[in-house]
């Protein structure tokens, strides 16, 4: 149940409250059919990561299915990429938090009071990690008990609020006009929600600090998966419920329709469900990324040493350092710019996860334990059609990130392995 909980906390996160305005602009109530349609396609690909993590009882997850499959290089861009992906979602999750208060507090919008908080909170997530784990557990619990709850009662209480006739339009008059501009829609609200399932990938990445991971991750994927789909679906119908169009002017579509339905009371309550939510995630985020690479670093000498030392306290000093460093860069991007690179970093993790489910399942190498994926290779070929699919939706932009991202990867490999050629 505790790996339940933490998957839960680790794939719903800020998207759940802030995008149900973009997915709406897009599809309108059509927008839920997308949600789903999206929920099925992402958990064909956890499907895959269900048979690998039977596979391996290792903590690392795609860079370790990776790196098995098809060789050091490959595992290691695969981990730098599972990293970018850590520090894109912690960028996200500020750059949320704080567009959450700016819907409240209207000082938010002086471009220097919201910097100065974005990179403070860096700042002070860094120092935390300095000193160890002892408060992340607390918090995780306490951010997934806020989210959890604030759904639940926002879903319970608002069923009551919907007016049917807020269901009309099902879909933009302008996505009706032929299949291309249907399918730049389609496509468009399909990216934003693929984000929002995108955090289950998280769940094996801590493997070894798990009872029997081999039968209890793919469990837990499957349930998570079909436990956040009920979420988001029912989230999106309620909001579009009680606001109709309107859904597509708020920042904040979830706590603007509690506000709607209930008074006050209820939009106070989703934005203080939300704060706590989406810190816990952003502080959850700090602690876990910086050790990914300090292990590429210090374990399996794919980095330069200096980048795992650690301080008395057991924390990768320099690992958090670079860690914030990149985040600070990244905080002042948009946060759908944000989304759309954490699309990508995923996408790139889990098209080698796919093609290595589909290696291991021809060879008998590492062998399932517990789950086995049904279908032969149905599953895998469908998933890698729909993840090939994303490719349409990227910008040139976001494209160009993830060049720079693996040329770079790629340069300090090639050094290292140089260097380490050298020593020996």
């Amino acid at each position: 149940m505790s790996i339940y909980f933490l998957g839960i906390n680790g794939v719903i996160g800020s998207g759940a409250f802030l995008l149900p305005q973009e997915i709406y602009k897009d599809m309108n109530l059509a927008g839920v059919l997308v949600m789903l349609f999206a929920a099925v396609t992402v958990s064909l690909i956890a499907l895959c990561y269900a048979d690998l993590a039977s596979r391996f009882s290792n903590s690392g997850a795609a860079w370790i299915y990776s790196y098995n499959a098809f060789g050091r290089f490959w595992g290691y861009e695969v981990g730098i990429f599972v990293w970018f992906l850590g520090c894109c979602t912690l960028a996200a999750e500020i750059v949320a938090f704080l567009t959450t208060l700016k819907s409240f507090i209207p000082a938010f919008n002086n471009d220097w009071l919201y910097y100065s908080s974005a990179f403070g909170l860096i700042i002070f997530f860094s120092i935390i990690n300095f000193f160890g784990r002892t408060i992340v557990k607390a918090l995780d619990n306490l951010s997934s008990a806020a989210k959890m709850l604030t759904i639940i009662i926002f879903i319970v209480v608002g069923i009551f609020f919907i007016h049917f006739t807020n269901f009309s339009p099902v879909i933009p008059q302008v996505a009706t006009t032929g299949l291309m501009p249907f399918a730049k829609h389609f496509g468009a609200a399909f990216s934003v929600t693929f984000y929002m399932f995108c955090g289950f990938s998280f769940i094996p990445i801590a493997a070894k600090q798990m009872e029997n991971p081999e039968k209890n991750i793919p469990k837990v994927l499957v349930a998570v998966m079909v436990t956040v789909t009920v979420f988001y679906a029912l989230m999106m119908v309620v909001a579009i419920g009680i606001l109709g169009p309107a859904t597509a002017k708020y920042s904040t579509p979830i706590a603007h329709a509690f506000r709607t339905g209930v008074g006050e009371w209820g939009y106070i309550l989703v934005i203080a469900g939300m704060l706590i939510s989406i810190f816990g995630v952003a502080f959850a985020i700090s602690f876990d990324t910086p050790s990914l690479i300090a292990s590429l670093a210090s374990e399996h000498k794919m980095l330069p040493k200096w980048i795992g030392k650690k301080n008395r306290y057991d924390a990768p000093w320099v690992a958090i350092l670079v860690t914030a460093i990149v985040a600070a860069f990244l905080v002042t991007q948009s946060y759908l710019f944000l989304v759309s690179c954490i699309v990508l970093a995923s996408f790139i993790q889990y098209v080698p996860s796919i093609l290595s489910v589909i290696k291991f399942k021809h060879t008998g190498q590492f062998p399932n334990h517990g789950f086995k994926l049904p279908g032969k290779d149905i599953i895998p070929v469908v998933a890698l059609i729909i993840s090939a699919y994303m490719i349409t939706n990227f910008t040139i932009k976001t494209l160009m990130v993830a060049v720079v991202v693996a040329t770079l990867a790629a340069l300090s490999y090639f050094f290292m392995k140089r260097y380490n050629e050298k020593q020996h």
